[in-house]
């Protein structure tokens, strides 16, 4: 059995840990509430570019764009969108767990793999898979800038025939207790995959509705990554804010635990001394 300062010992450096995994459920809370802010702020303006664009494809006819474009599927365009640090619970072996999906029902020379994140560039490592591209360092606080990145290299993948379709693997922000990893088309586009919501209205395309079309199509290629890599921040966030709060939480189940025992070793060890001292006058 342990004795009364190994348990001591140990009761202080839980205690130590169950500060850290506070300050950073804190943190992780604060920057939550931020994440989710900007989530839903680009909800409504990403909804108004997609009724818009079934309008145009309508209007123009989506044929006369490349970014429409139907083909026999050679090479698929995968866009993984994970995070950058662990702590955060099973978000990134939930992330893992969708790119061995992948790789396992596919040949891998029939794949290029985008990756965003340090951890799937770590896991790819592992399963010995080259990324074609890789970006991290902004996975819990993406910009636009960042989602125009991605945007550019998936498009001019697909433009130049390298592959024929693309889709992004990310982590679809349900609420801080559910996270939910959804992988998605982004190319080519679908027109009857737009939903439509709301009245009717009608648009006055100028120059015409084919030069909008051209010019909105990068766009809200940009903007679904975007939400994207605003999603998975989310979501990233919210499940280490969880993990953190059950971590705090056992430790201090672990440290009441302790305290018991250390309480009942030091009881037995003065027993035991008040035993001897007793035992030693009977014999004087």
């Amino acid at each position: 059995m342990p004795s009364a300062r190994e348990i001591n010992r140990r009761i202080k450096s839980v205690t130590n840990t169950q500060q850290i995994t506070k300050a950073m459920k804190m943190v992780s809370s604060v920057r939550l509430r931020r994440a989710q802010e900007r989530a839903l702020a680009t909800a409504p303006y990403t909804e108004k570019i997609e009724g818009m664009l079934q309008r145009l494809s309508a209007a123009a006819g989506s044929s006369d764009s490349p970014l429409f474009e139907q083909r026999d599927v050679k090479r698929t365009c995968y866009i993984i969108i994970g995070s950058d640090k662990g702590l955060a619970g099973a978000f990134n072996a939930n992330i893992n767990k969708a790119m061995t999906a992948v790789l396992q029902s596919r040949d891998k020379d029939a794949l290029t793999i985008y990756a965003s994140g340090r951890k799937p560039n770590e896991y790819l490592r592992h399963l010995r898979v080259t990324p074609a591209e890789r970006w991290s360092g902004f996975s819990d606080k993406p910009q636009f800038t960042h989602a125009q990145q991605l945007a550019d290299k998936a498009v001019a993948a697909f433009l130049d025939g390298t592959v024929d379709d693309v889709y992004v693997i990310y982590t679809k922000f349900r609420s801080a207790l559910s996270q939910e990893v959804i992988t998605e088309r982004l190319l080519p586009i679908m027109p009857a995959t737009v939903k439509k919501e709301g009245p009717s209205e009608e648009y006055f395309f100028v120059p015409d509705a084919q030069q909008v079309l051209e010019t909105l199509l990068p766009h809200y290629v940009q903007r679904f990554l975007y939400n994207g890599l605003l999603q998975s921040a989310a979501s990233e966030l919210g499940a280490r804010m969880t993990a953190m709060t059950s971590a705090t939480d056992n430790a201090g189940e672990l440290i009441e635990r302790l305290t018991v025992n250390y309480n009942k070793v030091r009881q037995a060890g003065i027993t035991n001394e008040l035993t001897e001292i007793v035992s030693g006058a009977n014999a004087l």
